[in-house]
Parts: structure tokens; sequence; C-alpha cells
């Protein structure tokens, strides 16, 4: 990068991406916010102990005087837990970041002389308590660059980044997936398994969203025998989905892409706008049929769909388990952990801004134990509460459940991420001190081995489709002429303390289970696609449900049959040049005759035909 050279001339200074940096040591490059902060960023995430700096060099032309600016949030004001300073050349600056009681914004750190040539940086983790940094900007004095979260500043990133002003365009598809949680593996496989030309769009760098390697969750729901093949794991707890994907001729992956745009041209998506993480490119890509297994609508949101939100009054849909008034509270996020005893005592420093949250809750248990393996036991000190009970369950009272831990149900999920993932944080680095602290001799081995950082995402916004489909839909097994699948799963319903109701609001005040009769249920093809977008189908947990529905059909392995039933029906759609609805309307035969060759062997509607009790009320 150059301040000077004169073909590309960058008069503004150099911006420093943290995602740039040629080497981030300890540091965990986090990119789930950038919609909403500007840009991904660079995190300390130690537990409690200092990382490894993070380094990179740049080029200056032309010696002189400079103003350092660093783009940080200070993630707890007031505590400043989240501290860190900059080298430059080897010499530290004073400006201490992440202790200024400011969510993300530019702070000076001053006047700098810097030489000609090549200049060496570097972030100092002060605190191993998850500081952050978005940027670092060398300009001219006098030049604050800009805070806005919109075009403008998007546009001044590009341009210092020397990207291009518009996409770049990546290519027409006969399918595009975006989500690549199991739902939009399973879709994306069978798709191109049928010959499509198939990308699959996903966030993240790593496939399986809940069940990746990131999170950890093991798929439940209808075991079919693509979720078995794409979800083995190796010894590190890696899925096999990315590998399968990739020795697919006609699959294309954009791994650590996020969708930021759709257009629109009437009913119909034509393209998207993708975002790279690591390098801020942004390209297009166009469709023919779309398949949304975001898990957030995200398609839906941008593009204009029907959605439902929250939870519906029982009045609507007549659901026993609906409450009397509709309103916003939904599933939260989870985050998941795991502890250990080490060989020698560990320290573990104060954290009142987290014992803030947690108060005196002493209470580890819920754990992660290996990918794929959760619910486990952790320590207790002191007189703590047992975890909530059960509804409904016949055996278990006291069951130390992973999901206990969430929060996030009476926020917006698409604007509160940070805070969500950040507040329960706080609760578990408070909860892990209370252990310590309570019985400081029993547990002065105990140490933190993993946390992570990506929260496990809960529920956003549902599709409307020709049919929602309710609890009564399940609980009853209603017969659908346009069945395709059968999922299987209890209603699973996480309830949340009102607002500033609950002690311990970061855990939940009571936990529905209802096994029901513990037989499969029918889907019909009409909650696979939106009810206004004439060619995009969805797959996973915002199919076309109730709040009380998905708490079922939200399951993953019930969402990688949703997206084998996509998939087909997209390959259908693309072949006799129909929507999803008119494929549905004039060749359902065909449809479940591709849907049943790729499920034949499957717990689905061959061996579960789904018993005719009553016939829904169309929705």
């Amino acid at each position: 990068m150059s301040l000077t050279s004169e073909e590309d001339k960058q008069p503004d200074g150099i911006l420093i991406e943290a995602e740039d940096f040629a080497s981030y040591g300890g540091w965990v490059l986090d990119s789930q916010f950038e919609v909403q902060m500007g840009s991904p960023y660079l995190m300390a995430h130690g537990l409690g102990r200092p990382v490894e700096d993070a380094t990179t060099t740049v080029v200056v032309d032309e010696a002189g005087d400079y103003e350092v600016w660093v783009r940080a949030k200070d993630w707890v004001p007031g505590y400043h837990p989240g501290q860190f300073a900059l080298s430059i050349n080897g010499t530290r600056l004073e400006t201490i970041f992440g202790a200024n009681d400011q969510d993300w914004s530019w702070q000076s750190a001053g006047k700098v002389a810097l030489p000609a040539g090549e200049v060496s940086l570097a972030l100092h983790d002060l605190t191993g308590f998850n500081g952050r940094c978005d940027a670092v900007f060398i300009g001219r004095l006098g030049g604050e660059p800009p805070n806005d979260v919109g075009e403008q500043s998007r546009a001044w990133r590009r341009r210092l980044r020397r990207l291009p002003a518009e996409p770049v365009d990546a290519g027409q598809y006969d399918v595009v997936v975006v989500g690549g949680g199991i739902s939009g593996c399973a879709a994306a496989l069978a798709a191109a398994r049928l010959g499509q030309k198939v990308a699959l769009i996903h966030d993240r760098p790593v496939l399986g969203g809940n069940a990746s390697t990131e999170i950890g969750l093991m798929p439940r729901g209808t075991q079919g025998a693509l979720l078995k093949e794409l979800s083995e794991r190796n010894a590190a707890g890696e899925l096999r989905a990315q590998s399968l994907l990739e020795a697919e001729p006609t699959a294309t992956l954009f791994l650590e892409h996020r969708v930021v745009s759709a257009v629109r041209h009437g009913d119909r998506i034509d393209s998207i706008d993708a975002v790279e993480a690591r390098t801020g490119m942004e390209r297009r890509i166009r469709g023919a049929i779309w398949i949304d297994a975001s898990g957030v609508a995200i398609l839906g949101v941008l593009a204009g769909a029907e959605t439902l939100f929250g939870r519906e009054a029982r009045s609507e849909f007549n659901e026993p388990y609906a409450p009397e008034t509709a309103d916003d509270m939904h599933h939260g996020n989870t985050l998941f952990f795991r502890t250990r005893m080490a060989d020698a005592p560990v320290d573990f420093p104060d954290v009142p801004w987290a014992t803030e949250v947690s108060k005196d809750y002493a209470n580890l248990s819920g754990q992660l134990v290996v990918p794929g393996l959760e619910n486990g036991p952790g320590p207790k000190a002191g007189n703590n509460p047992n975890t909530p009970e059960f509804q409904y369950s016949q055996a278990l009272t006291d069951f130390p459940a992973t999901h206990f831990w969430e929060y996030g149900q009476w926020l917006d999920p698409y604007t509160n991420g940070e805070r969500i993932r950040d507040y329960l944080m706080r609760a578990l680095f408070g909860t892990f001190s209370n252990v310590k602290r309570l019985e400081p001799t029993d547990y002065a081995n105990l140490e933190f081995e993993w946390m992570a950082y990506v929260a496990a995402q809960g529920e956003f916004r549902r599709y409307k489709g020709d049919h929602i489909l309710t609890e009564n839909d399940i609980r009853n097994h209603a017969y659908f002429e346009d069945a395709l699948i059968a999922n299987d799963g209890s209603f699973c319903i996480h309830c949340a303390w009102e607002p500033g109701e609950g002690k311990y609001d970061f855990r939940l005040k009571d936990w529905i289970f209802d096994g029901r009769d513990k037989q499969a249920y029918a889907i019909p093809f009409r909650c696979l696609y939106s009810r206004n977008i004439s060619n995009l189908l969805a797959a996973g947990k915002h199919i076309s449900v109730t709040h009380v529905a998905g708490s079922s059909t939200k399951l993953m392995g019930n969402g990688a049959q949703h997206g084998v039933a996509a998939a087909a029906a997209a390959v259908l759609c693309n072949r006799h040049g129909v929507t999803p609805r008119e494929l549905g309307q004039i060749r359902l035969v065909e449809l479940k005759a591709l849907v049943d060759q790729l499920t034949g062997n499957d717990h689905d509607m061959q061996q579960h035909p789904p018993t005719r009790k009553y016939d829904p009320v169309p929705g």
C-alpha cells in the first residue's frame, strides 16, 4: 500500500483492515456482525489470557508526520475488559484501545513520525478478554475517517483497498443455495448430483452451521441417508460435507461470503451480491432457482418475501402451546463451552463486568463434551440453583442441557447478534469465576478449555408459504395431498423470562419438551416455497411453520430432508420451466417420485405414511 504512488494515489492515507493482517497470531477473525458494525474484525478470544500479537507490514512512500486511528469497541463500557495496544515499528503507542466507553468508533492515537519504506504494525492484547480491532488508518493530519455504517463508508473502504466499485460477476447457476448448514449442504449436494450447476454461499469458513466445529451440535430429527453421509465427522470433529461438495464437478462453494443485497424483478430474484470476509471483494451471483437454507430467511428479508416472526396467538391456529396473545418472543441464541481440570492451579482474574450479569450463579452444567456430543455435566459450587425443569417429560428433571444457556429471546436477532453473544460470554465468564471463588480449593485447577465465539443461532423470521404448518398438523398427523417428506421430533419450546423478570436471564425459565406419540409427521411441499417470491424455495428452520410447529421442524436432521426435497423441486422447475407453485399444481406426481428416489431408504413417507386423522384448514 502506498500514500503517494501517482497512478493509484490514495490521498486519504492507508487503510489496514484487520482481516488483511499478515498474521492473526492468537486473534480470531470475527465476521458475523459486519452488516451491523461495518466490517469483519480481529478479536482476542483468550479466555482470560492475553493472546499472541497480530502482525503485518505496510509501505509508506513518503516520510513525514501522520495521524494514526484505530477503529475499536469498548464492549463493556465502564469496565473495559477488552483492552489492547498498537505498536508501529516496534514502538508501542501510548493510547489504550477498547477502554473509551464507546461502541464501534475510530479513536486517534495522535501524531506519529513515519519513515519511508516498510512499516510494521502489531496488535498487543492486554487482557485476554475479547478486545476487538476493526481497522487501522494512517492518514494525513486532521482527517478523521468515516464511522458511519452505510454506502459512504463502504465506498471509502473499497477505494482505499483498491477494490472494484461494483460487484464482479461470479456467474450464472441453475440452483443457488444460500446457507451452508446441514439443510443447505443437503440441498446443494442433492442438486449437484442431479446434474445442476450449483452455487452454495455460506458466511462461515466451515460448513455445517449449528453442527459445525465452530458450534458442535448433533443433527437430530429425521436421520436420512444423505444426512448421515454429509455429517460424518473425522477425529477433529470436522464434517464430511465440504469434501463431498468439493468432489462434485458442478458445485461451487463460496465460503466466508455474506449475502448483503438481492436484485428482484417482479416476483423473481435475479441475483444477489455477496461480500467475501477476508478480502472485501463483492461478487454478484445470478441464478434461476434459489433455495434459502440460511436459517435466518436472509433472501426473504432482502427480497421482500412475506414472513412470520415471533409467537402466534392461540386464537390464530388454535394451538394448545401458543400464548393467548401474539408477541415477538422467539428462541434465542446459545453459546457452547467446555471446562477441564488442569494439572496445576490456574489463576483467573476478577471479572466484575461478568458477575454483573451472572450475579452469584455457579452452575456450569450443560457443556459441549466434543463436537456432536452436548449436554455434559459441569462443576457446581455453593448453594446454586438447579437447572430449570422440563415440562411434560417423563423422566428428566434436573438435566444438564446445553440449551439452558440462551439469551436474546426479546431482542431483534438481526441487529443484536453481537450484543447477544457478548452477554452470553459475560454470563459464562462470571459463572466460571463464581465456581472458582466459592470453592477455591476444589476448583483451583479449573480452567476453560474452549468457549465458542460463534453462537448457535436460534429463531429468526420464517417464510409464509401456501400452507403454514401448525402444532395441530403435527400432533394429529394431518394428511396432505402434497406431502413430500416426513419429519421427526418432539415439541421443544424454550420458555424465556419476561424482560426484567429473571435473576439469571441468560438461562431459560422453563423448557417444554413434549415427545408427542414419537411418530413421524408429514411436511407438505407448500411449506417449502415462498408465497410471493416465485423462484424461491426454503429448507431448514425457517420453512412455513408457526412458532410452535417450528420447535419440532427446526431440528437439523429434519432440515436435511427439507433440503433434499427443495433440491428435487429446483431440478424439476428448471427442467420444465415452471415455478415451485406451478410444479406442485401440475407435476406433483413427478416431484413425489423424484423425492422418493432420493429418500427411498430413509425414515420417510414410505416407511411411515401419515395417518388421515383430520383434514387441516388451508393455511
